[in-house]
């Protein structure tokens, strides 16, 4: 019996601002009812969780709505702490930081999250769901860098290309046997 986990990147937000308040553009706002199309279209969803970020629960919080759920908010699925600033890290200084964390995971700026302590606090919240609702299927709100770190964690293909090849938003069609990845399939851009 198969569970599948649809990772959710959320959609386009403001570069400006606190980065756990964020919410999303006009454009991101958009995206997020195609998200919700595309999932109910064909689909059973049984559960949705995200992360407490407000642009990640903004993208999901609709799908949620019709489907009779309130979106399942899981702290440890936020986005990588880059450093101790509030606001978003320029794209200046976020590149070199990433190129950084996925040769070195135990990388981190002072103050900050290495990759691999993001992915282990992501990857014990992952494998929960994954015993909670087997053989059913998760959409998980989420983020670039945390989902690309659970992604590796079960594929090291997953790495800083791909991160970098990924969308906002954009969707991913992971199916599990017990713990065990797959299969992944892009489905956003498909339909």
């Amino acid at each position: 019996m198969s569970t599948i986990v649809y990772m959710v990147r959320h959609g386009e937000s403001p570069k400006e601002g606190n980065d756990r308040t964020r919410g999303l553009t006009e454009k991101g706002y958009m995206d997020a009812q195609r998200v919700t199309d595309i999932l109910k279209k064909d689909k059973k969803i049984d559960v949705v969780v995200s992360s407490p970020y407000i642009r990640s629960i903004s993208t999901v919080k609709e799908l949620a709505k019709q489907i009779g759920q309130q979106v399942l908010v899981f702290e440890d699925l936020r986005e990588r702490d880059f450093s101790t600033k509030v606001s978003r890290l320029a794209d200046n200084e976020l590149r070199p930081l990433l190129e950084e964390s996925f040769l070195d995971s135990y990388y981190s700026f002072e103050g900050g999250e290495s990759n691999a302590d993001c992915q282990k606090r992501a990857i014990k919240v992952l494998k929960e769901l994954l015993n909670t609702y087997r053989g059913k299927e998760i959409v998980i709100g989420t983020h670039g860098a945390v989902m690309t770190l659970m992604m590796r964690y079960f594929d090291s293909n997953y790495d800083l290309n791909f991160l970098h090849s990924t969308s906002k938003p954009d969707i991913y069609r992971m199916e599990f046997n017990e713990q065990e990845l797959v299969n992944v399939e892009r489905i956003w851009g498909k339909a």
